[in-house]
């Protein structure tokens, strides 16, 4: 099933916006009544493993960095990156000021500490900035306009006051809330007033969902039985579906 409409049932909705940002890819899915629209669905390039890769950048850019940044193992960084990074609410204005560069310290598995200064709100920016790791897409908050947009008028309400945020790289402090300005301030003029909906268990909020939609009963014919697989292989699921 489509992991946005799974991400919705996991708050109990079957019409809202998913907004997915995960390890690979983040994803802004539409849904209305159970059905994913099409054209309200975008995708960008920038998530979580992305991110990581870019943090690992910055660090090496930092002109107090320690030899042993060179060899951090992938694990290390993503544990850096969820303990220490943070969304900032005025991405320029704390990049300008030095007293924004709230430092943390994290100790390595070596024995090392380091310091992140600028860093910690930097690594997740591209969500909403992708040109700084020179994607063309728009930001996550712009896509998430843009499916509004396609929604049609008599849908758009329900969506409106059923956003729902989802994915380990949705869990850095600050993103709702930067989703939440970015959406107001794409909205302006239009007298409506967007909020979020965002779990704090919404890291796993599709696995949650999936496990909630395949329980009931209307679900059972929506899926290929291990015996269907063995009996006619994977091609099968064409068939089926």
């Amino acid at each position: 099933a489509n992991t946005g409409f799974l991400s919705l049932c996991a708050h109990g909705r079957v019409t809202g916006l998913a907004v997915e940002a995960g390890a690979g890819v983040s994803h802004v899915t539409s849904v209305c009544q159970g059905q994913t629209l099409r054209k309200g669905t975008h995708r960008l390039g920038v998530a979580g493993e992305l991110l990581t890769s870019h943090l690992h950048q910055l660090l090496m850019e930092s002109p107090n960095k320690p030899l042993a940044l060179q060899a951090l193992r992938k694990a290390t960084l993503t544990q850096l990156k969820e303990k220490c990074c943070y969304v900032s609410l005025d991405y320029e204005r704390d990049l300008q000021d030095q007293r924004c560069h709230h430092p943390a310290r994290f100790q390595m598995p070596d024995g090392h500490w380091i310091t992140l200064g600028k860093e910690r709100f930097c690594c997740p920016e591209p969500l909403f900035q992708p040109e700084l790791l020179q994607h063309s897409s728009p930001g996550i908050h712009q896509l998430t306009w843009q499916s509004l947009q396609t929604v049609p008028d008599d849908a758009r309400r329900d969506m409106l006051d059923n956003i729902v945020l989802s994915g380990g790289s949705s869990m850095f402090p600050g993103f709702p809330e930067r989703m939440c300005l970015g959406l107001n301030l794409l909205s302006q003029g239009t007298g409506v007033q967007i909020e979020l909906l965002a779990s704090p268990e919404r890291s796993t909020a599709a696995w949650v969902g999936g496990s909630m939609a395949a329980s009931l009963t209307s679900f059972q014919c929506a899926w290929m039985t291990k015996d269907e697989y063995q009996e006619h292989g994977a091609e099968y699921m064409h068939v089926k579906f």
